[in-house]
């Protein structure tokens, strides 16, 4: 093809020369398009904005790049699982399988007050093979979130413990300060605390320094699907607390909103309602499970900057090509 175009440029700067009565040139013909081709670069036009990125999580050999640690457990999946409110006690045991958590989470103080047997629910989460995380799920003061806590140790032999303590009825909205008074105490009394906190910079500090070795933000209120309502706070945490695993907990209404946390760098997505609410929960659970995946994969891999303008993906020569 470039022959070709070579040949009609050259029959083309014969016609006008002889039409402007200039003798034809007796050297060969210039290989314009080779010209051409030689102006655009092999490497890709630097862009606007663009800088080295930091805090980029490591390059982990492929056989370790899905493993990571919390409260003295080796996990692969970032998926935890709550169990409430599913259609019956088989699909939310499909639902779990589907999901691929090896973490779920249950309220005792709702499985007693609906007059269910804890035992019995603890051997249907048994049978799946994932860890059980009791929650203080509907306690209101630090008090009441230690008793049940430590009924929890007891009744399941587990020193993990999502904290919840609930500071107002309206937004369920954890009460800081009873948060950390009970976060406080029981690192003393030995549990390994998972606190559902605001996403406070210095209130997350705060629950740090008296011992919590993990963190569970909201993304907005329980239950409302609202998604990841203050990115940029979870961006400030994610920057500022290196190191420390942090679990989105709460408001998630789709995959979309796990992909958008996991690609914040959080280390896990927390959600009940998405899944036991969905039109089919093994499904949906399936695909929280791709998009957690997915979402953790592109923020390994690095996301391209956004930029305030357009820039061209190919970059292209100042000359044109007489075709």
């Amino acid at each position: 093809m470039t022959a070709h175009m070579n040949t009609k440029v050259a029959e083309q700067m014969t016609a006008l020369q002889k039409s402007e009565g200039l003798k034809p040139l007796a050297a060969a013909p210039r290989d314009l398009a080779a010209e051409c081709s030689a102006q655009v670069k092999e490497e890709p036009a630097p862009r606007a904005g663009d800088t080295e990125q930091s805090g980029q999580p490591p390059r982990l050999p492929p056989e370790e790049a899905n493993e990571w640690h919390i409260g003295g457990k080796t996990l692969t999946s970032r998926f935890f699982l709550g169990t409430a409110a599913y259609p019956s006690p088989q699909i939310l045991q499909d639902a779990i399988r589907a999901s691929g958590a090896q973490v779920v989470t249950m309220g005792l103080r709702r499985q007693l007050s609906a007059g269910g047997q804890a035992g019995d629910f603890f051997a249907l989460i048994q049978a799946t093979g994932a860890h059980l995380l009791p929650n203080t799920a509907g306690c209101h003061t630090a008090r009441e979130a230690i008793t049940l806590a430590h009924m929890a140790r007891e009744l399941f032999d587990t020193p993990w413990i999502k904290l919840e303590v609930v500071g107002d009825a309206h937004t369920l909205q954890p009460d800081p300060f009873e948060l950390l008074a009970a976060a406080t105490q029981l690192v003393k009394d030995g549990f390994e605390v998972f606190p559902y906190c605001m996403d406070d910079l210095v209130s997350c500090q705060r629950l740090l320094d008296a011992g919590c070795t993990v963190l569970m933000p909201w993304g907005a209120p329980i239950g409302s699907g609202q998604g990841l309502v203050n990115p940029g706070a979870l961006r400030t945490l994610r920057a500022r607390l290196s190191g420390v695993p942090l679990i989105v907990d709460a408001g998630i209404g789709s995959p979309a909103d796990a992909v958008q946390a996991m690609e914040l760098g959080l280390d896990a997505v927390l959600l009940n309602s998405a899944v036991a609410h969905a039109l089919d929960p093994v499904r949906m659970a399936r695909a929280f499970k791709l998009g957690i995946a997915s979402g953790r994969l592109a923020y390994e891999a690095g996301v391209m900057p956004r930029q305030d303008m357009a820039v061209a993906s190919t970059p292209v020569a100042g000359y044109p090509i007489l075709l």
